[in-house]
């Protein structure tokens, strides 16, 4: 028999202390959802069950006692940290449902310099650590628009993507070793070295689960040294997207890792840069590194370039102050609160991921198709490539609509269907229907397609790590209807 809910609080007090077990109502409401900018708690609209208490876990020790109780009594469990994904997987869609917080094991526990490697405890924000390492004369190579807010535990398990991943690469290149506790309180250490071939890379039963396998309590990533004064600044204006692609590809393919290789086409570039972009497409290059790294990278980006016709380069500096300013903060998402109550405009963005053969036909055929079936009050529409690798490049949809429904109908009237038509769209192509923001609960029903065969693999992860399917229910996997 399913425990009530002055029963579920009254364990974890018993568990935990009363401290640490939070039931005040608004705080239930601020932690049943991820979108800090989700319309309908914008304008106070819960509408979703709120969970039976937020519990503040302190260490390892404490989240296996809280996911044991949990599994021995079917209680659906939903990790959290730094909260800003956006997909829907800090979502409460089950009732009394519990949300397990980490923030407060954010504890920087070793910076290595000698090993180039950094530890810290799961609810550690990146920009701290960032801070703390540029003290030093390194960087962490992370720098995601939720730098400031971003937790480790929530980075790892997302999946996340920085800015600068073109040279970093991706979390999932940086992270060294990781603890994990499972479901059935069992707590998993895998061990800081620079490779090994000993069976499959278990790391990645843990990077990108998205709290649906487990709960991560630490994280060792590997450190960079950091050379600013030799950073390179470049920005060019073109007049299509193809034609930024393929200088995307000749140079990323030639061999030169900038750490930004980013291309916004004319709608994105005026939203960005309205002040230089002049209706055309906008493409920023940023090297760094070593300085003669930096100079070789700068030098081959400026000869390629120079190779194409109607490419007019802007100043660096316009480039440089534009990257000062891109990251979040606590503010930015108060200010973009309001603005959204004042003016009924929303604003949304779905990512995916190509190949170089088919990623421009996604970009026009996804924009053709929205254009043609929704209909909308479009203040934006359009996108820009953010992250490149050899064999192919994201794409990262922009939309801002006009709110002229019921705050509850915005979702299922805007965004799932623009949402949908970019999925659909990537896939007929062969892309990913998520190049970093991940499946959450608003992406599962593409979950088989992307998948095909290999679903196998995926459903018997969570069918032998998570047997009771205690966390996070209907993220990654589709809650059954």
């Amino acid at each position: 028999m399913s425990l009530t809910r002055e029963e579920i609080v009254s364990a974890y007090v018993g568990i935990l202390g009363s401290e640490r077990v939070i039931t005040d109502e608004q705080a239930l409401k601020d932690n049943s959802a991820d979108r800090y900018y989700k319309v309908e708690n914008i304008f106070g609209i819960y509408d979703l069950p709120l969970p039976a208490a937020l519990l503040k876990v302190g260490s390892p020790q404490q989240v296996s006692e809280v996911l044991t109780f949990a599994n021995d009594n079917g209680i659906n469990v939903v990790p959290k940290s730094g909260g800003s994904a956006t997909e829907g997987g800090l979502e409460t869609v089950i009732e009394n449902s519990i949300v397990v917080d980490g923030s407060g094991m954010n504890e920087i526990l070793n910076i290595d310099v000698e090993n180039m490697m950094a530890t810290v405890q799961s609810g550690v924000c990146l920009e701290d650590l960032e801070n703390e390492l540029r003290k030093l004369g390194y960087t962490t190579g992370h720098s995601p628009q939720s730098k400031p807010l971003a937790q480790y535990g929530g980075l790892v398990a997302t999946r996340s993507i920085g800015q600068f991943s073109t040279l970093y690469g991706g979390i999932e290149d940086m992270l060294v070793g990781v603890e994990t506790v499972f479901p059935n309180g069992q707590i998993s250490r895998i061990k800081n070295v620079p490779r090994r071939a000993a069976g499959p890379d278990i790391r990645h039963l843990v990077i990108g689960n998205e709290g649906a396998l487990n709960y991560i309590t630490e994280v060792t990533v590997k450190i960079f040294r950091y050379y600013p004064e030799n950073n390179k600044f470049y920005g060019y204006l073109l007049n299509d997207m193809k034609t930024g692609l393929e200088i995307l590809r000749e140079v990323i393919t030639a061999g030169y890792r900038p750490s930004v290789a980013r291309l916004y086409d004319k709608e994105d570039g005026l939203f960005h840069f309205s002040t230089f972009s002049g209706g055309r497409c906008v493409l920023i290059f940023v090297a760094e590194g070593p300085k003669l790294i930096a100079d070789a990278t700068g030098a081959a980006i400026e000869e390629i370039v120079a190779s194409y016709d109607s490419v007019d380069r802007v100043e660096d500096a316009l480039i440089e102050n534009w990257f000062d300013n891109l990251n979040w903060d606590v503010s930015k998402i108060e200010e973009e609160k309001v603005e959204i109550r004042d003016t009924l405009v929303n604003g949304f963005t779905t990512e995916i991921s190509g190949n170089w053969s088919v990623i421009h036909d996604i970009y026009t055929n996804a924009l053709a198709r929205i254009r043609s079936e929704i209909s909308a009050e479009f203040s934006l529409l359009g996108g820009h490539s953010s992250h490149s690798y050899l064999n192919g490049t994201n794409m990262y949809f922009v939309y801002y609509y006009k709110i002229d429904v019921d705050p509850r109908l915005e979702r299922s009237t805007y965004h799932d269907p623009i949402q949908n038509i970019i999925v659909e769209e990537t896939l007929k192509l062969g892309g990913s229907m998520c190049h970093h923001h991940g499946v959450g609960k608003h992406r599962t029903h593409f979950l088989a397609e992307e998948y095909g065969s290999s679903l196998y693999m995926l459903e018997t992860l969570k069918t032998a790590f998570d047997p009771k399917g205690i966390m996070n229910a209907g993220t990654i996997f589709p809650l059954a209807k």
